[in-house]
């Protein structure tokens, strides 16, 4: 196994149930925040695709697996996806933070052995959707949010809900465009969220 992953992975047996093996994986790393806001979003996640014909499964799991790279330093995130042959946006090295997401994927992959392509997707863009979004990648970026890892409740989980009643899409134009708002904020415009602002903006009648 690579040098890395073994490093992550030591002392840490895995049984193949990816919530007691997520679990057990962040709270050897100490990342006890990430497990009660992952524990959230596989929640929400089952919940929603339950309600919208998705994989209730899959999305659990991406909801357990998507913030698993929390156990790798902002600073070393970098270092990591070019150790493992990740490509990066420029966005991304301005922004290591963002870079979870990829990082995310691979260790869903490497260390819990999630074979399932919609999964990976899911967690892959769940932090800036993608164009061409699937289902399951929907319902992963929204819960992300409704189950922020903030304190408190979402600022945006009221109308978040509230778009949510009409449809999946409607959840995601609804946020996509309140973010899209309040874009001079973003440390950087990732080059995936751009493109999925402009599939709904090209999608959207005047």
């Amino acid at each position: 196994m690579d040098p890395l992953l073994t490093k992550l992975i030591a002392h840490v047996p895995l049984t193949g149930s990816i919530p007691q093996d997520a679990k057990a994986f962040l709270a050897h790393h100490q990342c006890l925040n990430t497990i009660e806001h992952s524990a959230r979003v596989a929640a929400a996640a089952h919940q929603l695709a339950t309600k919208y014909n998705a994989d209730p499964l899959a999305a659990s799991d991406a909801g357990w697996l998507h913030d698993i790279s929390a156990v790798i330093p902002n600073n070393e995130r970098i270092h990591y996806a070019e150790s493992w042959g990740i490509d990066l946006f420029p966005e991304e090295r301005r922004a290591p933070m963002i870079v979870h997401q990829k990082l995310s994927a691979y260790l869903a992959r490497s260390l819990f052995h999630i074979t399932n392509p919609a999964v990976l997707s899911a967690i892959r863009c769940h932090t800036t959707l993608r164009p061409g979004a699937s289902r399951l990648d929907k319902i992963v970026f929204l819960t992300d949010k409704l189950e922020w890892d903030g304190a408190g409740d979402s600022p945006c989980k009221a109308d978040l809900e509230a778009a949510l009643q009409h449809s999946i899409d409607a959840a995601v134009k609804w946020y996509l465009s309140y973010l899209w708002q309040r874009r001079d904020t973003l440390l950087v415009i990732h080059p995936w969220f751009a493109a999925a602002c402009q599939e709904i903006a090209a999608n959207t009648p005047d």
